[in-house]
């Protein structure tokens, strides 16, 4: 490039610039960490040189890289692969996803309510919100987004077109759709209004003496919506065990699972306590009110899923020997985290203590301060795992999330089926089925018939989709080492003869794993007509776990508590 003397004016004038803003960084970072406890003085040098170095790295990034960047992007970036070395729930929230914050804190967003999907290319509907602008306008799951307020959506991500469809609550929005099966396109114009998902999606009875409340979610309704389900239940019904459901839920708030242990135990009783490397993160957490249901059996179903805020509940209560925990190992996550206001409306939640449940155990199972060699982090050593005892002296134990008191063994999804879901034959073809059928029995009486099965089958054996399966590729891995040394010669025929009696065939694996995957085609359709609710009903109607609440409740609930049982 040849010497054009504005530019070395404008390049001198933005280096003054950033030397300024250089110097007033690293002077409000010297005045912030005085204010900090004297635990950070002695690495005052360290942090105050780093962030000038990073400074003036970004500075001459930004002045001499060949091509043009992004500040803002590139700042991003750098922010978010020093928080990905932290641990995964220390994160920045830009201006740009202030609402993706206030959805995870209080479940509430302004948009249409509806969950949107990238689907062979095209932004799919996938789950209207029952109740809200886009049900109630009569958009389906399978409708098509063509455009928004006729601007083309062909050349959007899922996340563009996400933002573009949330907004302030009361503003319009213009929507064109193509329905499957439908020949014209169709024009919908929705107000925009504020979308609350509740917490608890479904609550009632599984049998005539037991209450069933589900829990997705910690946000800041969570533990009204438990007591509104839990005082209607009493109220209506000979209630004389309660099942509060809290698989797939990865938390949320702390004093919402706080206040939801509450319910069950005595005013005064320890539930969690925090402890950070600040003296404000060292608390204990007490029930501050008399419980609404002091002396009620309850079970709580927990599964891999299960982490956080979920783990306070059921943990505490496991601890307290106040209710009978089942199902299947927890995640694992015994870290806090707090939200903290950064400049120009940006937010950072990091993590600021781990929390402890009333036996004195943490159960978290990742070592996010330990890292191997490839920057990998490990569960906790087998050697670091404490026993404790709850109230009663049951044993339990830290570093691996909560273990349930009654074990349920789950078939894992067989992997056509995991084929099946990942590329969208399922979905198609429930589309499909809605089209044709105005209407389904009722959400807890729905059974998909064999003869429609029959024509899942013949759908999905015309659709494209793969899977592989652990024996297929172990096999063809044996193969190819049997060739490479040599073993293979002379022994071809009987390979491929054992190949062809156990490779996968999709005709084959249709029909072997027939019931797995109706069950999760009949929950599916069941979604398209009665929502979120019906799913849950329905799928209460083969649950493995509940029959598991039920058999403990008939025949088990004083013995495990009491440390007197074993299971087989």
């Amino acid at each position: 490039m040849g010497y054009n003397p504005h530019n070395l004016s404008a390049m001198k004038k933005i280096s003054s610039i950033t030397r300024g803003l250089k110097r007033k960084i690293v002077l409000f970072s010297a005045l912030g960490l005085l204010l900090l406890s004297s635990a950070f003085t002695s690495n005052y040098f360290e942090i105050s040189k780093n962030l000038e170095i990073f400074t003036m790295l970004y500075r001459e990034l930004n002045m001499y890289y060949v091509d043009d960047t992004q500040p803002g992007q590139l700042m991003k970036t750098g922010i978010d692969a020093m928080l990905k070395s932290l641990d995964p729930y220390t994160v920045y929230f830009p201006e740009s996803r202030i609402e993706d914050y206030r959805f995870m804190t209080t479940g509430q967003y302004g948009g249409i309510g509806a969950l949107i999907q990238e689907i062979d290319g095209k932004t799919v509907i996938t789950e209207p919100y029952e109740g809200f602008a886009a049900a109630k306008a009569g958009l389906k799951a399978g409708d098509i987004i063509l455009e928004i307020d006729g601007e083309s959506v062909s050349d959007k991500s899922q996340e563009d077109v996400s933002e573009i469809l949330k907004g302030q609550s009361g503003t319009e929005v213009k929507l064109l759709i193509n329905r499957p099966g439908g020949t014209d396109n169709q024009t919908f114009t929705f107000t925009r209004e504020e979308v609350k998902i509740p917490d608890v999606p479904y609550y009632g009875m599984v049998n005539d003496s037991t209450g069933y409340i589900k829990l997705t979610g910690f946000t800041q309704t969570a533990s009204a919506e438990v007591r509104n389900a839990y005082k209607d239940l009493e109220a209506k019904n000979n209630m004389n065990g309660l099942i509060l459901d809290l698989r797939g839920n990865g938390g949320g708030l702390l004093r919402e699972a706080v206040n939801i242990v509450n319910f069950f135990i005595p005013k005064g009783q320890e539930i969690v306590s925090t402890r950070g490397k600040l003296e404000e993160w060292n608390k204990t957490h007490v029930a501050l009110n008399p419980p609404i249901a002091p002396d009620i059996p309850l079970v709580v179903l927990i599964d891999d899923h299960s982490a956080s805020a979920s783990e306070i509940v059921s943990g505490a209560l496991q601890d307290l020997d106040r209710a009978v925990i089942i199902g299947t190992q927890s995640f694992g996550k015994g870290l806090v985290q707090q939200t903290k206001d950064i400049a120009y409306n940006t937010k950072l939640k990091l993590t600021v203590a781990k929390y402890y449940i009333p036996s004195g155990r943490c159960i978290q199972r990742l070592d996010y301060s330990h890292r191997n060699k490839e920057g990998g982090v490990e569960i906790v050593a087998d050697s670091l795992i404490q026993s404790f005892t709850t109230a009663g002296g049951r044993p339990v134990f830290d570093g691996r999330g909560i273990t349930p008191d009654y074990d349920v063994e789950i078939d894992l999804a067989s992997h056509i089926l995991a084929g099946l879901v990942i590329d969208h034959v399922v979905f198609n073809y429930v589309t499909q089925f809605t089209l044709a059928h105005d209407q389904i029995a009722a959400a807890d009486e729905y059974h998909m018939s064999d003869a429609d099965y029959d024509d899942f089958v013949q759908f999905a054996l015309q659709q494209e989709f793969e899977y592989t399966t652990e024996t297929d590729a172990i096999f063809k891995e044996l193969s190819k080492v049997a060739e490479a040394e040599s073993y293979h010669q002379g022994a071809e025929s009987e390979f491929d003869q054992l190949y062809e009696k156990i490779r996968p065939t999709k005709e084959k694996d249709l029909i072997k794993f027939k019931d797995q995957i109706r069950e999760y085609i009949e929950n599916d359709i069941v979604a398209r007509y009665y929502y979120q609710t019906g799913r849950v009903e329905n799928s209460l109607t083969n649950d493995l776990y509940i029959v598991a609440a039920n058999d403990v409740f008939a025949h088990h609930y004083t013995s495990i508590l009491s440390g007197q049982f074993n299971q087989d």
